[in-house]
């Protein structure tokens, strides 16, 4: 998608990231939270190495964002996480590799050496196609990893790349 621009959260952001990641939450399909962000959600984006927003160029209209934190500690510190979430009107529409790749040079830029993501759910084909044609590579599958709101167990499929 032209016309994107990728940039951290200011706090004038937060309604709208809040409301872009409870659409997620809501979905039950992708991320494991079940609590929705509410007031709490200006120090859920602050408390991140990095929270990016997507953007219209044009409109400036916020599309996207993701967050960038540690995965572990310590011995395994160097080593990140990573959420993506984009508006669901704006799905399919390129903003979600443009997320990602930005977020693989923050990452480096940020000094982690590798981006690990814990818990991507195998019928979200969309996502690991993505994540495939990123670089990342797949680690096994975790039989019935992820509960959907409507009480079916399917696998999650644990990746990574190198930054």
């Amino acid at each position: 998608m032209a016309g994107v621009v990728i940039r951290g959260y200011v706090p004038a952001d937060v309604e709208m990231l809040n409301l872009i990641w409870n659409q997620v939450v809501e979905d039950g399909e992708a991320f494991p939270q079940l609590e929705y962000l509410g007031e709490d959600g200006a120090a859920f984006w602050a408390s991140q190495d990095f929270t990016a927003v997507a953007c219209d160029e044009a409109s400036g209209e916020v599309l996207g964002l993701y967050i960038l934190h540690p995965n572990n500690v310590g011995r395994c510190g160097h080593i990140c996480n990573a959420s993506y979430a984009v508006r669901r009107d704006c799905r399919d529409r390129g903003v979600g590799e443009q997320l990602v790749r930005h977020c693989q040079a923050k990452g480096k830029e940020l000094g982690y050496r590798i981006l690990q993501f814990n818990a991507v759910v195998a019928e979200n084909h969309r996502a690991l196609h993505l994540y495939q044609k990123c670089g990342f590579v797949r680690l096994g599958i975790i039989p019935g990893g992820f509960l959907y709101k409507d009480g079916r167990y399917v696998d999650i499929v644990p990746q990574y790349c190198v930054l």
